[in-house]
């Protein structure tokens, strides 16, 4: 059976779940580097925009990259212009979901389409804002000591546990969850991956 046309720059289950749910057959090929960090005074749709670039440029230095294309994609919580990536620990997740609680805050995912030939076909940061409602300490602590808020943006997974602390969620839910559906298959199909059942 030949290989998918598309590599997921990404290790992200989210994301697999997303692109598969969307019919759209896949390889995971995440980089090896690690993960970029926000530069002083950049702005958080320029930084979510260059990780992205960054994880499929480096699936791409990949043998078994070569001829194919690659989707990167990065998400991250931005409240009060700070830039809130994954949490360095519990303490941290404790301090990010306390900063959020009872307020709105942006979620941006970025994501980059490279061409087998290694040329940017497509990109795009897509914006969505989520209204935390007011959860207590108590609630936070317990639920970070589930686990769950550690190796996510913004220290919650929407579509898990972290289900009880939002409130609303105005624009693309599936941008929260980490990838904005309606754009990326949009991109897709302009670079002629069309959906189809994936193994």
């Amino acid at each position: 059976m030949a290989a998918p046309a598309l590599i997921l720059a990404s290790a992200s289950p989210r994301r697999r779940e997303l692109l598969s749910a969307g019919g759209v057959a896949f390889e995971v090929l995440p980089g090896p580097d690690a993960e970029p960090r926000p530069r002083a005074g950049e702005e958080p749709e320029a930084f979510a925009l260059r990780a992205a670039r960054a994880k499929a440029a480096s699936a791409a230095r990949l043998a078994q990259a070569r001829g194919r294309w690659i989707l990167g994609a990065d998400t991250i919580v931005t409240i009060d212009g700070k830039i809130l990536g994954k949490p360095a620990d519990r303490g941290d997740a404790v301090g990010m979901l306390e900063l959020l609680q009872n307020r709105a805050h942006r979620v941006l995912t970025a994501f980059v389409l490279l061409s087998p030939e290694g040329r940017e076909a497509s990109a795009a940061c897509v914006a969505t804002e989520v209204e935390f409602a007011p959860a207590g300490r108590e609630r936070i602590e317990a639920y970070v000591a589930g686990g769950e808020p550690l190796g996510k943006a913004g220290a919650y997974a929407i579509q898990g546990e972290g289900a009880f602390l939002v409130r609303a969620v105005r624009g693309s839910y599936t941008n929260v969850v980490g990838l904005p559906m309606d754009e990326v298959l949009d991109a897709l199909h302009h670079a002629g991956l069309r959906p189809s059942a994936h193994d």
